[in-house]
């Protein structure tokens, strides 16, 4: 009946038997049905309505749609169940219910049997629940740690330039499509910076972890990272939003024209290791690095792309503990460097526009695949990358056990820039040949050559210039000597007057000696950096501190990115800067100061309230000594000035180029007394 009972039937005892009887041959005869096509099922649950609505209203309660649709055959492909089955999942459930929980009473199973439709599926003989829900298919189509409904594949969404997402991004240029999701260049209309944008559909098994990915990522805070600047999901759609480099290049494209050299080749495997064994450090890993995720800006710093995100957007299972992760990215690491050095890619199979390695030197170093490799570095390349690297050397498991190695490693220094060959000054003798052809030049028939006798040689223009070499040299000697001569003879007269003069008035001598005696600067030994941001949440790249008095101009410290520049009024902050630490109080003179950009500073020292702690000062706390704008600024003091601790206040900053915004880089301090 359409209420889900069985009804009762007043007959004689003769035919309650009967009823019974075919009561039971319909149960066994329809429950040989059970494995029928799913394609008649949804026909009989077309010709029987009257029970769709029973048998919903029971499925809500009993739950068992779930079972049966498991226990189904001929369930399709893993990977291409989403894009096969027409209805959605939802609704094949809500069908497939409708049909296996409706009752039917004695009546409507003659009624069935009398019409000879073998379509109706009625409730099977009771069975224990194990046996509803025996599994058919060893590899399901769906994740049950996720919601046990989405497909395992699902098709990109469909988007093009000109379409805006969460209305804010609007896309441009589409730079990679997958059968999953799809990368975007668009321009955030809001901050008015261009962006990168992943789009994926969220009913795809994979939008969660891609999500949790992405929110994880930004958590991290770290400039070497490519940041996560949004992670959403919205109706059908997920979107992830990361910071574009404009001005950066991936390690596959500088690696189209050759192999590195050394110590770019150093340079970047520092700084990658650095960046990965940080962020394992906060129980972050990658989990994909490859030479499209590493990027060199213009400044020469490299910065890593798609922490996290990129093995979730591609299905790449998450090592099961920590140590597998660390050596999953050592060896990616390791990887890098042997392309990096090899130009060739450590595997069989051609990556990355780089051919890959033939059978014959599989686990064979750097240095043996190609001649001239730095010896230091092909040895770090190996044991990062191979299990059981050559000679029997030890292998490197985690980025912190690598960023060690590379600290052993001799410094490799960049080489020397060639100079240009200058040209040879023009011969003021006109009655001397070219000492080339000039194929311009018409020769005369009428004018007879020199003998060879005539003719300069090779030994006497080398001749020539040797002695104007000497004599250049014996010039200028002279000239200095002449010059120190007449300044020692001008500093005696002066000596002698003033010790013969009348003694001047007081206000006289105490002008002269308060005058300061010129002498050469002397550098100033820093102890130690802090960043200095008094207006701000938190400190700025401690970890890249001591970079600047390293003595290395190209390593630098760098501040956060800001949407607005700086100003003198709120909300804008007025400035941020570095705080620099002599050790102890010393006379300083002069401070130098490279920047990366024009930037404005101002050199400022503690007064005496805040001398005992600077880092907890207000600005307003600090003296101003001197103000300068440029790239490299020179503060000198009209006197020495006694202090420990230095400002560098920065109250301008330059245009990121790299990513947007304003950010302030420092690479190198010199303090002089």
């Amino acid at each position: 009946m359409a209420d889900g009972t069985k009804a009762v039937v007043d007959t004689s005892t003769a035919d309650a038997a009967a009823d019974e009887a075919a009561l039971a041959a319909a149960i066994d005869e329809l429950g040989s049905g059970d494995t029928a096509p799913a394609d008649s099922a949804d026909a009989s649950s077309t010709n029987a309505p009257g029970n769709s609505s029973a048998a919903s209203a029971e499925a809500k309660a009993s739950g068992k749609a779930k079972a049966e649709s498991t226990a189904e055959p001929d369930s399709g492909d893993d990977e291409e169940v989403g894009d096969e089955e027409g209805p959605t999942p939802g609704t094949a459930v809500s069908e497939e219910t409708s049909e296996i929980t409706a009752p039917l009473s004695v009546h409507e199973i003659a009624a069935e049997l009398a019409a000879g439709s073998p379509r109706k599926k009625p409730a099977p003989a009771p069975q224990p629940a194990s046996e509803k829900r025996r599994p058919t298919d060893p590899q399901p189509t769906v994740d049950p740690r996720d919601t046990a409904t989405l497909p395992r594949t699902l098709p990109a969404p469909m988007r093009h330039s000109g379409d805006k997402i969460g209305h804010r991004y609007l896309l441009e240029e589409c730079i990679s499509q997958t059968e999953t999701f799809s990368s975007w260049r668009a321009v955030d209309e809001k901050l008015r910076r261009a962006v990168g944008v992943h789009l994926m559909a969220s009913g795809h098994q994979r939008a969660r972890k891609v999500l949790a990915a992405a929110k994880s990522a930004a958590l991290l805070g770290d400039p070497r990272f490519v940041q996560v600047l949004d992670a959403v999901q919205e109706n059908e759609l997920v979107y992830v939003v990361r910071e574009w480099l404009p001005h950066a290049s991936d390690l596959a494209k500088l690696l189209a024209d050759g192999p590195m050299e050394p110590h770019e080749a150093y340079q970047m495997v520092r700084q990658v290791a650095d960046a990965v064994a940080a962020a394992h450090r906060r129980g972050k890993a990658h989990l994909r690095l490859t030479p499209r995720c590493v990027l060199r800006t213009d400044s020469g710093q490299y910065r890593i792309n798609g922490i996290a995100v990129d093995a979730a957007l591609r299905g790449l299972p998450a090592e099961d503990s920590t140590e597998d992760a660390q050596r999953t990215d050592t060896r990616a690491i390791g990887a890098l460097l042997f392309a990096a050095l090899t130009h060739r890619w450590p595997y069989p199979e051609d990556r990355y526009d780089l051919k890959g390695l033939p059978k014959d030197l599989q686990n064979a170093a750097p240095d043996q695949v190609r001649a001239g490799v730095h010896k230091g570095l092909s040895e770090l390349a190996a044991r990062a990358l191979f299990d059981h690297p050559p000679h029997h050397a030890e292998p490197i498991t985690t980025p912190e056990e690598l960023v060690r190695a590379i600290a052993k490693l001799p410094r490799i220094r960049q080489p020397e820039p060639e100079l240009p060959a200058f040209p040879t000054p023009p011969r003021h003798n006109t009655h001397a040949l070219p000492t080339a052809p000039n194929p311009t030049r018409v020769a005369d028939p009428a004018v007879a050559p020199l003998p060879a006798s005539s003719r300069p040689t090779a030994a006497r223009r080398t001749k020539r210039r040797l002695r104007r070499v000497v004599k250049a040299t014996a010039w200028t000697v002279a000239l200095g000597a002449i010059g120190v001569a007449s300044w020692q003879f001008v500093g005696s007269l002066r000596n002698n007057n003033q010790a013969v003069a009348t003694p001047q008035t007081s206000i006289s001598s105490t002008a002269a000696s308060a005058r300061p005696t010129a002498h050469p600067p002397v550098p100033i030994q820093i102890k130690e950096a802090f960043s200095y941001n008094p207006r701000g949440d938190s400190p700025e790249s401690l970890w890249l501190l001591p970079k600047v008095f390293d003595g290395d101009p190209n390593t630098a410290w760098v501040t956060k990115s800001y949407n607005d520049p700086f100003g003198p009024k709120p909300p804008f902050k007025d400035g941020t800067g570095l705080l620099i630490d002599l050790g102890s109080v010393q006379a300083v003179s002069s401070v130098s100061v490279q920047f990366a950009g024009t930037h404005t500073a101002e050199l400022r020292v503690p007064n005496a309230q805040a001398a005992a702690k600077p880092q907890d000062a207000q600005p307003e706390a600090f003296n101003v000594l001197d103000k300068q704008t440029g790239s490299t600024t020179d503060f000198t003091l009209s006197s020495p000035t006694n202090t420990r601790y230095l400002l560098i206040w920065m109250t301008s900053l330059p245009k990121d180029t790299s990513g947007g915004g304003y950010r302030g880089q420092v690479n190198e301090v010199k303090v002089f007394g």
